[in-house]
């Protein structure tokens, strides 16, 4: 599409259920409107995900477009009381391809985006029965099930990592790029005095950032609270434990040593002063996902990660791995991890300063601070082809 064409260029995204899905496809929508103002087009968007996943609350709340529709979540791995679960959601799947081809051929999109999720399907499957180009985003260094199958058809498949290359059909290597995984922007732009202001933490004690997600998880938080009479006594902890575990957390603070509760903040939940908390951490305890590994890598940060097992494919094992070879983080690896295995690890990043600044530059070389751009000008490529046939 060029400048010359007064119909607005059309962007059709779909992909959500988790933040590691969403804000990439968000971040993604920004970076797209930018570049396409540059060239003096207009971008229309659509968004099409699950009534219930994540993606229709930020959609809304940043003003865009959406539509919901059906779809199927096939497990690799179901217990026998997911077997029925299963097979109910196989037939939700072509319901969903209805309703994702109606929406489609009346949207007549000009370029399809897709990150990921079991929703992407419908919308795929749509994209290649349309005969509009679809770009697929991966976010993990292997294939989630749903891009396995979208991998085969997708016209340009974007991804995170190298080394994803070697996880794509044969047939669909040539048609890969590397463009990173977006991350949102405002994160980039942290101040660390404001994130040890707002919280009221002291500029003198290293601080570790703990956080299991926007709701907390238990095998973190029960581990921190097993160690932290012994951890408080050489850093501070910022703990971001979710909703549900305030309370017990605020009880437990209160029950510290004097001098040892003024070095723990427990908190529900981190929202926009996520930036300046991170500009401000000297060590992050965490999850693997690959949304919160690209953060940490675009901000450079030392990290203790503590996968999530099982997760689909065992993939937040698998990113872990990917930056402890690196040198970039340290991990708990291996099934039920213990509460002095955290202690160990982080009393190593506490006693060596050295190391931490060694280990955030590893991460930072590993981080693409353009990953949006980049896939921006992939979309737009696409969309360019689509309109030049």
């Amino acid at each position: 599409m060029n400048a010359g064409n007064h119909r607005p260029l059309r962007m059709l995204v779909t992909g959500g259920g988790t933040g590691g899905h969403t804000y990439p496809a968000l971040t993604t929508v920004a970076a797209v409107r930018e570049q396409a103002a540059a060239r003096g087009l207009d971008l229309d968007v659509l968004w099409v995900g699950t009534a219930t996943g994540l993606e229709a609350r930020i959609a809304v709340e940043h003003g865009i477009p959406f539509r919901a529709i059906k779809a199927g979540k096939l497990r690799r791995s179901p217990s026998p009381r997911e077997l029925l679960t299963n097979l109910a959601d196989m037939f939700r799947i072509p319901v969903g391809v209805l309703q994702a081809f109606g929406i489609a051929a009346r949207y007549r999109p000009d370029v399809v985006l897709s990150t990921g999720g079991y929703v992407c399907v419908p919308l795929g499957v749509a994209s290649r029965m349309l005969g509009r180009p679809l770009v697929m985003h991966e976010q993990i260094t292997a294939l989630g099930l749903a891009n396995r199958i979208l991998a085969r058809f997708a016209t340009r498949i974007a991804l995170t990592h190298p080394s994803s290359i070697e996880h794509l059909p044969a047939s669909a290597r040539e048609r890969a790029v590397v463009t990173g995984n977006p991350v949102r922007p405002h994160l980039l732009n942290g101040n660390a005095p404001s994130g040890r202001w707002h919280f009221r933490l002291s500029p003198e004690l290293p601080l570790v950032y703990v956080t299991g997600g926007a709701q907390g998880s238990r095998q973190i938080n029960t581990m921190i609270e097993e160690i932290l009479p012994s951890l408080l006594t050489r850093a501070q902890v910022l703990h971001q434990c979710g909703p549900d575990w305030i309370d017990q957390f605020t009880r437990a603070a209160a029950g510290l040593p004097g001098e040892l509760a003024g070095r723990y903040q427990p908190v529900p939940y981190v929202g926009d002063e996520l930036a300046h908390v991170l500009a401000a951490a000297d060590i992050v305890v965490s999850r693997s996902g690959a949304g919160t590994l690209a953060e940490l890598t675009a901000v450079g940060k030392a990290s203790v990660l503590i996968p999530l097992i099982p997760s689909a494919g065992d993939e937040q094992r698998q990113n872990a791995r990917y930056l402890v070879e690196a040198g970039a983080a340290r991990a708990l690896l291996e099934g039920g991890p213990q509460a002095g295995q955290l202690l160990a690890e982080l009393d190593i990043l506490l006693a060596d300063p050295q190391a931490r600044v060694t280990m955030a530059k590893a991460a930072r070389s590993l981080g693409r601070l353009d990953a949006a751009d980049a896939l921006a000008r992939v979309i737009l490529q696409e969309a360019d082809v689509a309109g030049s046939r």
